[in-house]
């Protein structure tokens, strides 16, 4: 069949006998977009376009690169090679290859460390997110006010020093004002930073305040993607709202909260400036977490090349539990899909 174009339609004409079967097209239809040719033409124009902006485009990300490269690459390459080496300040580096790591792993005080940090993380990973979460959904069910939300903000935007020093002061066991209020309801106070066994909770409990309202932001913005019909859906089936937070609010959260777990404890275990300002690790080490060991071996003994190791390990600590957590909980997965 032959196709010839009579104005703007194409009209089918009959192959005569003996001709074959087919298509052909003998004028282009003006409808049709740019040739080969113009396209190709375009794109070379969009390159040479390309290779003109580029000197600009360098010369706009270059103090970017080299911030970066002076604050974060540089130390971080310079940080791994003193961890191989013998270094205080007063003398060169010595290279002593593994000797530091096998040094750690004989470490008693590292181990000790790394057991309060552990445990510390753990408490500010379990309450923190389940009152983030509960503060958030309440922020979004049954309240809308945008002075609370600013309200519960505002811890987050007070340093960490200043928050640990409010805190130190309201839980001082002489003048603090909750040891008064608990004088008045059992008959005694509690030495929340000088006691053992209270030290690391009390310390949770302030970062846990500390970083509750940026984390209940960042549910409250993941409950806004839940869509309507779904609760509604569930309102037909006679479900309550625990049931509904149970089995539907919870699971189609799971990438937020899969973040926020992340992010929990990724700051939880690089604590340190509440624990310098409320307790110095004390007391008898029961708040000597990993960055506090850090700080006092490279900055009061002085020994940063093992310092460095311990960083590297604290580093490489950190990649692992990342990595870990994000494969488990299908991070980059939605029930919402």
């Amino acid at each position: 069949m032959v196709v010839t174009s009579q104005g703007n339609h194409a009209t089918p004409v009959k192959p005569r006998s003996g001709e074959p079967s087919g298509v052909a097209t003998t004028a282009a239809s003006p409808g049709k977009g740019p040739t080969r040719k113009a396209r190709r033409a375009t794109a070379t124009r969009s390159a040479a376009a390309r290779r003109r902006d580029l000197p600009v485009a360098l010369l706009l990300i270059l103090p970017a690169v080299v911030g970066f490269a002076t604050f974060y690459a540089y130390p971080t390459l310079r940080g791994i090679y003193l961890s191989f080496t013998d270094f205080h300040v007063l003398s060169p580096p010595n290279w002593v290859g593994l000797a530091n790591f096998r040094e750690l792993f004989g470490d008693d005080v590292f181990w000790h460390s790394l057991l309060v940090t552990v445990y510390f993380v753990l408490l500010s990973v379990v309450f923190g997110t389940a009152i983030s979460l509960v503060t958030a959904v309440v922020l979004h069910r049954v309240t809308r006010s945008s002075v609370l939300r600013g309200v519960i903000l505002l811890p987050f935007l007070i340093s960490n020093v200043i928050a640990a020093l409010v805190w130190q002061w309201m839980l001082d066991p002489t003048l603090g004002i909750v040891n008064i209020a608990l004088k008045h309801l059992t008959g005694h106070s509690i030495l929340f930073f000088g006691s053992g066994g209270w030290a690391i909770p009390s310390l949770a409990a302030i970062s846990v305040w500390k970083w509750m309202g940026y984390y209940s932001l960042l549910i409250f913005a993941g409950l806004q993607t839940i869509p309507a019909t779904i609760y509604e859906a569930g309102r037909v089936d006679g479900a309550s709202e625990a049931q509904m937070f149970r089995r539907l609010t919870v699971p189609l959260l799971r990438p937020i909260l899969v973040m926020v777990v992340v992010l929990t404890v990724i700051n939880s275990f690089q604590v340190f400036d509440i624990v310098q300002v409320t307790t110095e690790g004390g007391p008898a080490n029961a708040s000597n977490v990993l960055q506090m060991y850090i700080y006092r071996k490279a900055f009061r003994q002085f020994d940063f090349g093992y310092a460095a190791t311990l960083s590297l390990a604290l580093f490489a600590l950190l990649i692992a539990v990342t990595f870990t957590q994000l494969r488990l909980a299908r991070a980059g997965e939605s029930d919402l899909n």
